[in-house]
């Protein structure tokens, strides 16, 4: 790597170094309120901002020109920066290895919702809001808010970062430029949340508990301040409200960025979250009469249960009202078929993405038809645009690297002695970002039994599903490092 580029990277990871700490002023300010002993966190927090405000001063007057190639490096270091920066509060106010405390960090950060933490209920208020704050955060994406702040000191080189961070199978932007589109983004995603949050406080939960199931939920992360999960506040209300916050927020936030600042609903009217919806409707329907049918519940709280718990393993958010894996195999497999779905691209929702399911099987009825009339010329079509032949590749690969990813973490844990649908279930509940998976992680269990080397591995795959497979994989081609 020469000198400029290594120059980029560090610049960049400052101002992320720097945004984090002023951020982490919120859990603090929090342990103030509560009277918690915050020494630790406050030291911490003002040597992470010494230490990248000076290496900002140092490197301010370097003019930036990220190439793609930065970027990807800085978007995966950066995830790095935010595992080990995210672990130190965690490792300072509970008695966890560095491996717990990264492995939390990153499942916060990438809105996976796993966690180590067998009582999370005995936790300091300060580290319990610091852990939704890294959803909140990492769900709109720290690169996105990154480009924001990014694009005032360096105009040129926010589109780098934006093609490495965001995730779909096609990049918009709505503004002429990428950080006005990343600004109005997070104006939206603060509006849900405040929303969110007041809707909760309105049914009954408490204005702390409120915040964090906010954040957790608008972000589709799923850590809970309760050992229960969101189950715990035992209300209707509570559980329908969230059901449609995660919801909607699976959907891509462009449409609704384009609802609010034009009155365009055409966002909502394509394939994808028509699709979305379709299938959130047919799984819940679905999974309500199997409940209903397996305990003789009454049809409401069959369909309270089992809506909410579609729409939260379909967003990939991860939380539970109670242990889903009581009611049968036929509600298992239903979930199941869930977690492999995901939200809408450019959604803060995890998992493979509907249009993806979309362009898969549009490309296989092709190929079919290809092959009955050999000479007709077969075109795929999404939202009446003719697909390209670069969207279509990219999802193939996305398909295949997914693949790969949860036979590896899968194969890994099986060796490990693990029974397989514990493997399976937990391998792709990481690399899609989903929480809990089925067995010994289902939604009554954490991931505490894990040996270190195990939740190092996991982490990375929850890296790996965040950042959709491309950007990591790029850094194992000797391509990518070739003239650095």
């Amino acid at each position: 790597m020469d000198i400029h580029a290594l120059k980029n990277v560090l610049k960049f990871l400052s101002v992320i170094g720097v945004a984090l700490s002023i951020f982490f002023l919120l859990p603090i300010g929090a342990g103030w309120y509560y009277h918690e002993d915050i020494y630790s966190f406050i030291l911490f927090d003002a040597l992470l901002f010494g230490i990248n405000m000076t290496l900002f001063l140092v490197l301010q007057k370097h003019r930036m020109q990220l190439s793609i190639k930065d970027g990807i490096l800085s978007v995966n270091l950066v995830w790095i920066l935010l595992g080990f920066g995210g672990a130190v509060p965690l490792i300072l106010y509970s008695d966890i290895s560095w491996a717990d405390g990264f492995f939390e960090a990153i499942s916060g950060f990438t809105t996976t919702g796993a966690t180590i933490y067998t009582d999370i209920e005995s936790l300091p208020k300060s580290i319990l809001l610091l852990r939704s704050l890294t959803h909140w955060l990492g769900g709109m994406g720290i690169i996105v808010l990154g480009v924001g702040l990014f694009s005032l000191i360096n105009p040129s080189g926010s589109m780098a970062l934006f093609k490495a961070e965001s995730t779909g199978v096609k990049m918009e932007k709505v503004t002429p430029k990428i950080k006005d589109t990343a600004i109005q983004l997070w104006g939206i995603y603060l509006l849900f949340t405040l929303l969110d949050l007041i809707a909760l406080h309105l049914a009954g939960m408490g204005w702390f508990d409120s915040i964090n199931h906010a954040f957790s939920t608008i972000s589709t992360g799923g850590f809970s301040t309760k050992n229960s999960s969101i189950g715990y506040f035992n209300s209707p209300e509570i559980f329908w409200i969230t059901t449609f916050f995660m919801i909607i927020s699976g959907i891509n936030f462009l449409a609704h960025l384009k609802l609010f600042t034009g009155g365009n609903t055409e966002g909502y009217r394509r394939e994808e979250p028509l699709w979305y919806l379709t299938l959130f409707l047919l799984l819940s329907v679905t999974l309500t009469l199997v409940v209903a049918g397996f305990d003789s519940d009454n049809l409401f709280h069959a369909a309270t249960h089992s809506f909410f718990t579609i729409a939260s393993v379909l967003t990939t958010t991860g939380f539970a009202t109670l242990d889903y894996e009581q009611w049968g195999h036929i509600a298992v497999s239903v979930i199941f078929v869930a977690m492999l779905v995901g939200g809408n691209a450019g959604s803060t929702a995890g998992g493979v993405k509907v249009i993806r399911y979309i362009v898969l099987f549009k490309t296989l009825t092709a190929q079919l038809k290809k092959s009955l009339h050999p000479h007709a010329m077969v075109n795929i079509f999404i939202d009446k645009q003719k697909t390209s032949s670069t969207i279509i590749n990219s999802t193939t690969g996305f398909i295949l690297l997914f693949i790969i990813t949860n036979l590896f973490v899968s194969f890994y844990l099986f060796s490990r002695g693990f029974d397989a649908l514990t493997a399976i279930s937990t391998a792709l509940a990481c690399v899609g970002n989903v929480g809990p998976g089925f067995a010994l992680t289902g939604p009554a269990q954490n991931y505490a039994f894990f040996n270190d080397v195990d939740k190092i591995i996991l982490s990375f795959a929850m890296i790996a599903g965040r950042l959709e497979f491309y950007t990591v994989a790029l850094l194992f081609t000797g391509e990518f490092w070739k003239k650095f």
